[in-house]
C-alpha cells in the first residue's frame, strides 16, 4: 500500500492548483490562499483503511460503479458538497466492482450507497441519488447528531 498516493485539488477560492495526499492528518488548505480545500479521492481494498477508518474529520464514502447512471448523476453534487464542506468533511469514492472487499464489508445492495462515518464508525447510511442541497443537509445533519451523541457520552 502506498500512503503516500497524492491528488489534485483545485483551490474553489483562489484557482491554483494543490497537490495533497489521500490519506493524512489534519485538513487540507491551499499553499497559495490558505483556505480549506475540498478534500475528495478514491480508495479501494487495499486503502480504504487508511484513507477513510482512520481519516481524523468525517468521512462522506460514495459507494459506485461505473455502469450506474444514477451514480454519474449523484458524483457532482457531492463534489459540491465537498466544497461546500470544505474543512469539515472528506469525499471518499470506492468503485464496487473494482473493490468487492470494501462492497461486501458494507453490505452494499444498491448504488450509490452513501455512507457518512466519523471515525472509521458508521454513523448515516443512504440508498440513491439526490440534489446537493439534500446531500449538503443529510450530511450536516448525520454530523449534528454525531456531535449531541459524542456529547452525552
Amino acid at each position: 500500500m502506498n500512503t503516500t498516493r497524492t491528488t489534485t485539488v483545485t483551490c474553489p477560492h483562489c484557482g491554483r492548483d494543490n497537490r495533497i495526499p489521500v490519506a493524512a492528518e489534519g485538513r487540507p488548505k491551499c499553499g497559495h490562499c490558505k483556505q480549506p480545500l475540498p478534500w475528495v479521492v478514491d480508495a479501494g481494498d487495499d486503502d480504504f483503511t487508511e484513507v477513510a477508518d482512520k481519516a481524523v474529520q468525517p468521512v462522506v464514502v460514495d459507494l459506485w460503479a461505473t455502469w450506474c447512471g444514477p451514480c454519474r448523476m449523484v458524483s457532482p453534487a457531492l463534489e459540491q458538497v465537498a466544497r461546500d464542506l470544505a474543512g469539515r468533511i472528506k469525499l471518499v469514492k470506492v468503485d464496487i466492482d473494482k473493490n468487492p472487499g470494501v462492497s461486501q464489508r458494507f453490505e452494499v445492495q444498491a448504488v450509490p450507497t452513501l455512507l457518512v462515518q466519523d471515525q472509521g464508525e458508521t454513523v448515516a447510511r443512504q440508498a440513491g441519488a439526490a440534489p446537493a442541497h439534500v446531500l449538503r443537509q443529510w450530511v450536516e445533519q448525520a454530523l449534528e447528531g454525531r456531535q449531541t451523541t459524542a456529547g452525552r457520552r
